[in-house]
């Protein structure tokens, strides 16, 4: 299978990314909605705009309690998909989140770790920007990041994984600043072949990056409790900024 110069473009849009992580912890991650909510303080029926939504199980949520949610994201078969859940409240758009939506939010979440994929280094500043631009007077960006510290500690060289009956082989490692999964399996006769690719972004990088944007860092936190970020022991890195 030929893989497009942007991998999530091509592993994305596939049925076999939905199936490898279908077993997501859909309660961790409401959990994380309300902390995050509450923590904001949010108007009610706010403006949030998620930002590289996939299918929308966090809009979907997010709408569930009371706010009014824009999903974008690049993948056409996700929207398509999301779209079925689109109420007054709750509309999904395909969008390239390094380039500016054209409307103002309360906040703007970019959630497990949606970002650090384009191949330009460029566009991880312009998606800062473009966040910075989506945000009202009052409004809040977050960016939700995996802690590449613990990863790359606690990285798993090599795992199998079977689900709907197909063995997913997964391969990481580090490299030139990126963290890789290689992710090969056989269905209906076929070798498939994907390629993750993250940029290994430190909080010492996203401060450059904020930086460079002009927006500013208000807190940290190092899991969806939104407990104190540890560099070594949280396993996530969730950063307030407006």
């Amino acid at each position: 299978m030929t893989k497009t110069k942007q991998w999530y473009a091509s592993w994305f849009d596939t049925p076999f990314y939905h199936i490898l992580y279908k077993d997501r912890d859909y309660a961790e991650a409401q959990l994380f909605m309300d902390n995050l909510t509450n923590y904001l303080n949010l108007p009610d029926n706010g403006t949030i705009l998620d930002l590289a939504c996939g299918k929308g199980r966090h809009s979907i949520y997010l709408n569930e309690i009371g706010y009014n949610v824009t999903g974008v994201d690049l993948s056409e078969q996700s929207i398509a998909y999301a779209k079925q859940f689109e109420t007054n409240g709750l509309t999904f758009d395909v969008h390239d989140m390094s380039k500016p939506y054209p409307k103002t939010f309360d906040a703007v979440f970019n959630l497990f770790t949606s970002f650090g994929y384009f191949e330009s280094e460029d566009c991880n500043l312009k998606t800062i920007k473009s966040i910075k631009s989506e945000l009202n007077e009052t409004g809040f960006g977050v960016i939700d990041f995996m802690n590449v510290d613990y990863v790359i500690d606690n990285l798993v060289a090599e795992d199998t994984k079977t689900v709907n009956g197909i063995e997913f082989l997964q391969t990481r490692s580090v490299q030139d600043g990126y963290i890789l999964k290689d992710i090969s399996f056989e269905f209906e006769g076929e070798s498939y072949k994907f390629q993750e690719r993250v940029k290994a972004f430190t909080l010492s990088d996203f401060n450059d990056l904020f930086e460079k944007a002009g927006v500013h860092l208000l807190d940290i936190f190092g899991d969806y409790k939104l407990r104190k970020f540890d560099a070594k022991t949280s396993k996530r890195l969730i950063m307030i900024f407006k």
